[in-house]
């Protein structure tokens, strides 16, 4: 009785269509879709976008280039086109430590965009790599031609740097109760 259902299913699932459910989602292919999926530029409407687009910098690296080193001032912050980039630390003893590797769609350095304050740590491409830069001045040229533009955009950021600030509080406050945990 149960091999004969199975058969039935087996044919009637021979005459279905079937669709490749698990199909990669359509890479961005203008710089306005690249925006959109980052979290700094998700809440622009179509016009913002394109604003924002008009006044970009494209930059291309090759593999071993760095982007930018640790302490060098914050300028502003990139969005991976294509391509991988370390984040990583030098210790003052010299030794080098990776925080992150990044791929395609990811980005990194905003919160130079609120301040100039030097660089956490320095960013180098692993493989060649093509970046979208928005920078300070950017910001600024946007906030003085469309407030309400630039006001979002910087609402967007500092929302993600209290979202951040909040999550390394959590893990500090576990630490700290690991090392307490600890002590005799």
């Amino acid at each position: 009785m149960a091999i004969e259902r199975f058969r039935k299913i087996i044919q009637k699932s021979e005459s279905l269509e079937w669709k490749n459910v698990f199909k990669l989602k359509r890479k961005p292919t203008t710089i306005e879709e690249m925006l959109l999926k980052i979290p700094v530029f998700e809440n622009l409407k179509p016009r913002e976008l394109r604003q924002v687009s008009g006044i970009v910098h494209r930059r291309q690296y090759v593999a071993g280039e760095y982007v930018f080193f640790q302490n060098d001032p914050g300028l502003g912050m990139y969005v991976i086109e294509q391509g991988e980039v370390s984040v990583g630390l030098v210790g003052t003893d010299g030794s080098k430590k990776e925080l992150a590797l990044l791929k395609d769609g990811d980005f990194f350095g905003e919160l130079s965009l609120l301040d100039e304050s030097p660089r956490s740590a320095s960013v180098i491409a692993v493989t060649d790599a093509n970046l979208i830069g928005f920078f300070r001045p950017d910001l600024f040229e946007i906030m003085e031609k469309s407030p309400s533009t630039g006001l979002k955009i910087v609402l967007k950021v500092a929302e993600m740097i209290g979202e951040r600030l909040r999550n390394t509080n959590q893990e500090l406050a576990k630490v700290r109760a690991e090392l307490d945990a600890l002590k005799p």
